[in-house]
């Protein structure tokens, strides 16, 4: 029998642990395994792209578990009443090869994102970071501030997005959680005073949401929206004046912020960081950025957490997902008792 999280079971979970402590308890769960990243056996993440969007297959494993997540992302689906990312994992015994668990990841996916610009705020912002700006107020939004109020104690948001509606919805959901939020005009007006930066925008375009005269010196920017060939959100120029921090260069040099900069562009992975092979923040005039296009040993972290925490709850269920027949050779003996063969 395979364990399995639903989406009601995972609202439950979500809504009876906090995002904050969620998020808090992932960024330690991540820190383990950025820390034994060689440890991983990586690829980039399987994309098929169509004029309207993309759907990907995003796998990694260790010497014990294989994951993968299926995930979409369609920029115009809200316009049509769906939502823009829809997501599912599934985790899997390499000795094996069965799968063990199956849970939603729609969720569990914002919660993931959340706590991985978390981890790396930790290492590159400021000690002395007060203020956070986001740029988008879409589904991400109110988890970053969470996980950025949990692991850096950030409370005041300076937030901008296109759509006033967005922001509303923002300014609804965490003004009764205690943030102090300031509702901007202008992307430029939201990083005015901030010292951790967030872009976390939609559109499958090259764009410049986060002009570069706005990244003043100090800053550390989470650019989280750029997750395919073709879209950006910062200005080159604000790469060129920075230091940038990436999980895995393969994929970031097609689908992040790093995308059109030469081939020996400079990063660093972010893991060497956790792992203390390679400095973070040096200084307090530095501009750090973490081109973050979301990672497949993310989200098996964020699977194997969610597994850990629901064993023995009833925040999962079994499920008869693997035909698993007396005899192992006998798969045909399964349905051929049901009626006479060939009926």
């Amino acid at each position: 029998m395979v364990r399995f999280v639903d989406v009601q079971n995972m609202i439950r979970w979500v809504t009876d642990r906090g995002v904050g402590p969620i998020t808090s308890g992932m960024v330690t769960a991540l820190e383990r395994d950025f820390a034994r990243w060689p440890a991983f056996d990586k690829s980039p993440r399987v994309a098929s792209h169509s004029p309207i969007g993309v759907i990907e297959l995003m796998p990694a494993s260790d010497s014990e578990t294989y994951g993968f997540k299926y995930v979409n992302g369609h920029p115009s689906n809200p316009g049509r009443g769906y939502q823009t990312v829809t997501a599912f994992g599934v985790l899997a015994d390499v000795d094996t090869g069965y799968p063990t668990f199956l849970a939603e990841m729609t969720i569990l996916t914002a919660l993931r994102t959340a706590a991985t610009s978390a981890m790396a705020a930790k290492r590159l912002a400021r000690a002395d970071s007060r203020v956070l700006a986001l740029i988008g107020a879409g589904s991400q939004a109110e988890f970053q501030a969470l996980a950025m109020r949990a692991s850096l104690g950030l409370e005041t948001v300076r937030v901008f997005d296109v759509d006033p509606r967005a922001t509303a919805k923002f300014v609804r959901n965490l003004a009764p959680l205690g943030f102090d939020i300031t509702v901007c005009a202008s992307p430029g007006e939201a990083a005015d005073g901030a010292d951790v930066i967030t872009t976390c925008t939609a559109d499958k375009q090259n764009a410049v949401v986060l002009p570069d005269e706005a990244v003043r010196p100090g800053v550390h920017v989470n650019a989280i929206g750029g997750d395919c060939p073709g879209k950006t959100e910062l200005d080159p120029a604000t790469l060129r004046r920075a230091d940038v921090f990436v999980e895995y260069p393969e994929q970031t040099r097609v689908e992040g912020e790093i995308q059109h900069q030469p081939a020996d562009f400079a990063v660093t992975e972010l893991w060497q960081v956790v792992a203390g092979q390679r400095p973070g923040r040096t200084s307090d005039e530095q501009i750090t950025i973490f081109d973050s296009v979301g990672f497949a040993v993310e989200d098996v972290c964020a699977l194997k957490y969610l597994r850990e925490d629901v064993t023995g709850t009833d925040y999962a269920v079994e499920i008869d997902l693997v035909a698993d027949p007396d005899d192992p050779k006998d798969l045909f003996g399964l349905v051929a008792a049901r009626r006479p063969v060939g009926v």
